[in-house]
């Protein structure tokens, strides 16, 4: 994963947007790979800065590797109040680790850290992994699904082409009690199966995308208490910088977008999906736990 990180930095940053009225949350980013420095550094600092101007006050920075995990970890510690973290290895990562059970270890605990209130990404990638390294894959999905369970924290999954798969292996281990589907791609159908299981959808910067009305009818239908908003920046910009580089103050074009999309008020509906994203995270605020 890291050649493609690598690529995505050398992109134009995506054009401040106008602010949100009110504060609203990003669900799904990854800080590291926008400013690609060290947590304390002026550029990752600036990087919320942005973010907080555009009403973008609180970010959910979310793990792919053991290295990049810590990194999160550590970057939550620092900006109590404004930054959470999750940990994992991503579906693409865990089959071609040198050692998966050291970097399972090291999120296990991690997981453990205050700051760190769900597991993700995780999941299943059938894009990217070859046939001959899925079964690993899934393997891998299903631990972080029991340390989940076993540490109460929410599931954050990653599915790219293997929505059947997910949603088996989901029912075959038991989902936790807070499951969100990461940067949600599937369709009304997919849609409906997960919110009848009582899944979270986390709508990106794709559901701006033109060539993705099934992104916008999923959204429509979708129970405003199991919609997240992300911006999985440094990915994914919205309309119209769709190619740009992402960050999470992004997310003001985006629930823009979403409110349109559902006729609703802006306020209301910002508020609204900040208020889920404390009640499966939990609250930012320093000192405060799950």
């Amino acid at each position: 994963m890291a050649d493609r990180h690598n690529r995505d930095i050398d992109r134009q940053l995506a054009p401040a947007p106008e602010p949100l009225p009110v504060p609203c949350v990003d669900a799904h980013a990854h800080i590291e790979i926008v400013a690609n420095t060290a947590v304390d550094s002026p550029e990752v600092k600036q990087v919320l800065d942005d973010a907080a101007k555009a009403g973008i006050d609180r970010i959910v920075q979310v793990g792919y590797s053991a290295e990049q995990s810590q990194w999160g970890v550590d970057l939550a510690a620092l900006y109590e109040n404004q930054v959470l973290a999750a940990v994992a290895l991503h579906p693409n990562e865990a089959p071609v680790v040198a050692d998966l059970e050291k970097d399972l270890a090291i999120i296990e605990k991690l997981a453990e850290h205050p700051r760190v209130r769900a597991i993700g990404e995780t999941g299943l990638d059938y894009f990217r992994t070859p046939p001959e390294l899925r079964p690993r894959q899934q393997e891998s999905f299903k631990w972080h699904i029991e340390l989940a369970k076993r540490s109460r924290k929410a599931l954050v999954i990653h599915d790219r082409d293997s929505h059947d798969d997910v949603l088996s292996i989901l029912e075959e281990v038991g989902a936790p009690e807070k499951t969100v589907f990461h940067c949600f791609s599937g369709d009304v159908e997919m849609a409906k199966k997960c919110i009848e299981r009582g899944y979270i959808l986390s709508f990106a910067g794709t559901v701006t995308f033109k060539n993705a009305p099934a992104l916008r009818e999923a959204l429509s239908i979708t129970p405003i208490d199991q919609i997240l908003v992300e911006t999985d920046a440094p990915f994914l910009a919205p309309m119209p910088h769709r190619g740009a580089l992402n960050s999470p103050a992004q997310i003001a074009t985006i629930v823009r977008a979403m409110a349109d999309e559902r006729n609703a008020e802006l306020a209301e509906f910002a508020t609204a999906i900040s208020n889920n994203a404390e009640r499966i995270f939990g609250s930012f605020a320093a000192g405060t736990s799950l």
